[in-house]
């Protein structure tokens, strides 16, 4: 049996593990990476890599930053404000951390998007009592789609237009990945405002309620508010600026640190507010991730579905195929392993058929972006898991359909902006 093979079973076995919840989802990933090492898929000293990477210190760093805002009551005070303008309804503040989370992610990173709205939203969730589990789902999932809008939304898009320098073809332009990417926004809050809210979970809000009575026994002043909020618009404005050589982690570390230093919070508060089910289940997945690039099994997948397809199909059957392909594998690689995996397939299938690449490449970098139906798929879903109170299968029950929402669009809208066979 080939590793190849043995990987994809080791992956499945992992997906029926996450899907059931037999132990913990953290326990499952971190012992997903071990079997790959034990397992020979990837060196041992990869097994653990996933605690550093960028990602994951990204994760903690915001984690601080955001219970700051929190500790010091900041998060409350703004979300009472936005509930005053929104009301308490559910819908509109729906629509409305919709909105911004769109809004900021097409342009700035999905992942530190979702990082910075977090306390946020936790905040609204809290003045508006209203279950959080009712709201993060749907910020993570537009801070998703948000970032098919432009070139440097989300890594996918920057994968589509490499593959295409490096085979010699003119790339994507900056904005041109928004004639896909705001469509399928729309279309995504659209679904969730009128079918995807009614998949969502009703969690209790005891463990906010919790962390009210921890802010509400702890003194806080106005200073230490405004503190933590400029500390706050300080790491997001470095993060959408791109400072050389100021990373988004350097960026969301320095502002934990800052966080303690001014007494925003103290050390053992900044701890405690890592939510490290969180750091284990992405970190343990980057490693399966790895191993199904080197074990070949990524491959195996693609070179099997594209064999389904015959002789000479239709441009329109090889785009639908090749978005559905790259959406399955990012329910659990990262959505940058799929688009450079399935990236070069697509050039070469396009052009045997002589059609456009464009189309074909849009459809993959798209679909790499809907990770909609895993918490593991994409950083912004698993941000939001533990905060959230949510189970592997209520990212399976509402993902599902907005996956399916955004193959729809992509296929009516991208034959049409990129025709497969343009005229001369």
């Amino acid at each position: 049996m080939s590793q190849a093979v043995k990987c994809l079973i080791l992956l499945a076995v992992v997906a029926l593990l996450f899907v059931t919840e037999l132990i913990p989802l953290a326990i499952t990933a971190t012992a997903g990476a071990i079997s790959c090492g034990l397992l020979g898929f990837i060196p041992a000293k990869q097994v653990f890599s996933g605690l550093s990477d960028s990602t994951v210190i990204l994760f903690a760093g915001m984690f601080v930053v955001g219970a700051s805002m929190f500790y010091t009551g900041l998060a409350q005070k703004i979300g009472g404000v936005v509930v005053k303008m929104c009301g308490t309804g559910e819908n509109s503040l729906m629509f409305g951390l919709m909105m911004v989370g769109t809004v900021l992610s097409s342009c700035l990173s999905n992942t530190g998007t979702a990082a910075c709205l977090l306390p946020v939203a936790l905040g609204i969730c809290a003045a508006a009592k209203i279950p959080a589990s009712r709201q993060l789902m749907p910020l993570a999932f537009a801070c998703g789609w948000g970032g098919i809008i432009t070139m440097v939304g989300t890594p996918p898009n920057i994968i589509a237009v490499g593959a295409m320098t490096s085979a010699g073809l003119e790339p994507f332009g900056f904005f041109e990945f928004a004639w896909i990417g705001i469509p399928v926004s729309i279309a995504g809050m659209l679904y969730m405002m009128f079918v995807g809210k009614y998949l969502l979970p009703k969690v209790d809000l005891s463990a906010d309620q919790e962390i009210e009575q921890e802010i509400e026994a702890a003194s806080t002043s106005s200073t230490k508010q405004i503190i933590s909020g400029v500390i706050l618009a300080l790491v997001i404005i470095t993060m959408a600026v791109g400072i050389p050589g100021v990373s988004l982690e350097i960026a969301a570390i320095t502002g934990a640190l800052v966080c303690v230093l001014t007494g925003c919070l103290t050390e053992k508060q900044a701890y405690a507010s890592i939510d490290w089910v969180t750091i284990f289940l992405f970190a343990g997945m980057m490693p399966v991730s790895a191993a199904m690039d080197t074990t070949g099994a990524g491959a195996l997948i693609a070179d099997w579905t594209v064999g389904l397809m015959g002789g000479s199909p239709s441009p329109l059957v090889v785009t639908a195929i090749l978005f559905i392909l790259s959406c399955g594998l990012t329910q659990f690689m990262s959505n940058t392993a799929s688009a450079a995996l399935l990236c070069p397939i697509g050039i070469a299938i396009a052009k045997q058929l002589g059609a456009d690449p464009k189309a074909v490449l849009m459809a993959i970098a798209v679909a790499a972006s809907c990770a909609f139906a895993t918490p593991v798929g994409t950083p912004p879903n698993t941000l939001v898991l533990g905060p959230g109170g949510y189970k592997f299968m209520d990212y399976v029950k509402c993902g599902t359909g907005l996956v399916i929402v955004a193959f729809i669009v992509s296929l009516v809208v991208i034959p049409v902006v990129w025709p497969f066979f343009p005229a001369n």
